[in-house]
């Protein structure tokens, strides 16, 4: 594939390795909030993503407001996956939407959403979510995507309006069809949103090339495995999802990956893994950089 033309708008050569520190789940619960805060005020992390239904995102929208410098988008939320601590829709209670359970709260896998959700709804959730965020004061500087849910053709290109129609960038990916498949689009709907992306790039709009994390499934030597992670990246934009969060007992009872989750904290507050960043080359850039670079004029969508 082409080198990404976004690497020379933001000031980058073909060959550079550039990544956006990002923390996912921001608003899931209160330690999310002040471990964001922190990591915000030193330069920790470059960007972070709001989930709009959880029960903290109030709090969590304040941080852009109070605070300079504060990256945040919206992590556009259709799944719950936690046994006793969930959250709803909040644009519809209707079951026809196919949205939640039985219990009344979202899906717990993205497969089930996929499976059920009606795309209609849907589209009226994804942006009833990007409109809350507004309201409250966010001004969003991407909108990304809770664990993938959205990746589905059902989902993907009202998840991709919802960010254009704002002139707010959508997390996408440079990738092939074969690439589309292997994160579960079928062949027929992976050659189209393959071609869809190549014209959204022509156009100027940004695209992403790598998606990286650390497993939140594997807690011990954090560090060691983030280093070999960056050493590893290969040149162009990477968005890196780590999951930062303070130690405390609600977080304790919502999760067992609680440990990598404070893991996460600790690690991007350390100077050691900034340090590592800048001797291995690697530069580091927010949302809002590639936001800059999103086009002035309306794109064709085709």
């Amino acid at each position: 594939m082409n080198p990404n033309p976004l690497l020379k708008k933001l000031g980058f050569s073909n060959n550079d390795r550039v990544v956006i520190i990002h923390a996912d789940d921001l608003g899931m619960c209160q330690s999310t909030i002040t471990a964001c805060k922190e990591l915000f005020e030193i330069s920790g992390i470059s960007s972070a993503a709001v989930m709009v239904p959880c029960p903290w995102f109030l709090s969590a929208a304040k941080l852009q407001r109070d605070g300079a410098n504060v990256d945040l988008g919206v992590h556009i939320t259709l799944t719950s996956e936690w046994k006793e601590y969930r959250w709803r829709p909040i644009s519809t209670t209707d079951v026809e939407s196919g949205l939640f359970d039985s219990q009344g709260y979202f899906h717990a896998s993205s497969k089930q959403v996929q499976n059920n959700g009606n795309p209609a709804f849907a589209r009226k959730e994804i942006n009833a979510q990007v409109n809350k965020a507004i309201s409250e004061g966010i001004v969003p500087t991407h909108i990304d995507t809770h664990m993938g849910a959205v990746a589905h053709p059902k989902f993907m290109f009202d998840y991709i309006n919802a960010g254009l129609s704002r002139k707010i960038p959508p997390m996408l990916f440079r990738l092939t069809k074969n690439e589309w498949m292997d994160i579960g689009l079928d062949e027929t709907s992976a050659t189209i949103i393959e071609k869809f992306l190549f014209n959204l790039e022509e156009q100027g709009v940004p695209l992403l090339d790598h998606l990286r994390s650390i497993p939140l499934d594997m807690p011990d030597n954090r560090l060691g495995q983030a280093k070999d992670i960056f050493k590893a990246l290969p040149p162009g934009i990477t968005h890196f999802i780590i999951h930062p969060a303070t130690e405390t007992s609600e977080l304790k009872a919502i999760t067992a990956d609680w440990i990598s989750r404070v893991g996460d904290y600790q690690l991007f507050r350390d100077k050691e893994i900034h340090d590592y960043l800048k001797n291995i080359g690697i530069h580091v850039v927010g949302y809002q950089n590639i936001k800059s670079a999103f086009p002035i004029s309306d794109i064709v969508l085709s």
